[in-house]
């Protein structure tokens, strides 16, 4: 399960991000001010920083800037700073991506499986290998020892988001709202019909139904 550290201290802005983010499955926990999130920095590992800059105690240009010392984790900036002056310098401090408040959910959640996918990645160069499958994000590709698998648009992106989340159930309400991105309001169940699809394509079958739930590839 990926684990983000979010550092906000704007409580309602953190149980807002908490919610979204632990419904649509990540570990999150948070810090209130700049030195309790280096404090968490060095107490574990994350897979994610989203990191406001108007932070007390040390701002979040300095956050990032010690991040930056220790670790190549991917940061996002959440920030009232609007101006460009202030998304050149945290993009010069190597952080991933600049989100501006107010901001739309589904637009962060877009970003952070983003910046996920880009940073988990086997080699962190698009390609995810699971046994003797392998994926090539960036092309929509898959392969089954060495024979390419024809998916659709739809059909690759369902297969990728359980593939990156290895081990995690994701539910067709999740599935949904990533693959689709809020394009198509009809019946979850469109989601089984793609399984399926993919299901007959492939030679072997990874995908487990959770019944009542959703799918998880193990």
């Amino acid at each position: 399960m990926y684990k983000i550290l979010i550092v906000e201290d704007d409580k309602d802005i953190q149980e807002t991000l908490k919610f979204f983010l632990e419904d649509n499955g990540y570990e999150t926990e948070v810090a209130n001010d700049g030195m309790e999130a280096i404090e968490k920095m060095e107490e574990k590992q994350w897979n994610l920083i989203l990191l406001d800059i108007l932070l007390p105690k040390i701002d979040g240009y300095a956050v990032c800037e010690f991040i930056r010392r220790k670790s190549n984790v991917p940061v996002i900036m959440i920030t009232a700073l609007t101006s460009e002056e202030d998304q050149i310098k945290a993009l010069d401090l190597l952080a991933d991506d600049y989100i501006t408040k107010p901001f739309s959910i589904p637009v962060l959640l877009r970003k952070v499986g983003a910046v996920l996918r880009r940073s988990c990645g086997d080699d962190n160069k698009g390609i995810i290998n699971y046994r003797n499958m392998k994926m090539d994000i960036d092309n929509y590709k898959v392969f089954m020892d060495g024979k390419e698998i024809i998916l659709t648009k739809r059909e690759f992106e369902i297969l990728r988001e359980l593939l990156v989340n290895r081990g995690r159930i994701l539910t067709r309400e999740i599935l949904m709202e990533r693959v689709w991105q809020y394009e198509y309001m009809g019946n979850v169940r469109v989601v089984d019909n793609h399984i399926k699809n993919i299901r007959k394509k492939l030679p072997e079958d990874y995908i487990i139904t959770i019944k009542g739930v959703g799918y998880r590839i193990d």
